[in-house]
């Protein structure tokens, strides 16, 4: 078993509750975690035999791209993707931060975590 670290997938979405949002759009980091046995994969070097990050990337920004007013609703929705398309993901975390959200008195950013677990 080993960790796979994704970090800073950055995407310009259009999320949130205010219309303006779903006009304007605004800037989003997605860190993905994943565990997994990449034990094969390390010994014969075989990508096959791994996550492939550049496909957790391209699905991260296809459910990045699907409008949604809470980011706990696409946080969910890239996880259980992920889990989906990925069978050989055990354990999942996927972390969606908001940069510089409409929100009175400066906010930096706001975040959800969302953590799967594949039954086994």
């Amino acid at each position: 078993m080993g960790t796979i670290n994704i970090h800073g997938i950055k995407v310009y979405a259009y999320h949130g509750c205010m219309e303006e949002e779903a006009i304007i759009g605004g800037n989003y980091v997605v860190d993905v975690i994943i565990e997994t046995d990449f034990e094969e994969a390390a010994l014969k070097d075989d990508l096959n035999k791994t996550v492939d990050y550049v496909q957790v990337n391209e699905i991260v920004r296809r459910e990045m791209a699907v409008r949604s007013k809470l980011i706990e609703a696409v946080g969910k929705r890239i996880s259980d993707a992920l889990m989906k398309e990925i069978p050989s993901i055990k354990l999942l975390e996927t972390k969606l931060t908001k940069i510089n959200p409409p929100v009175k008195g400066g906010v930096e950013n706001v975040s959800v975590i969302i953590r799967d677990e594949r039954s086994v």
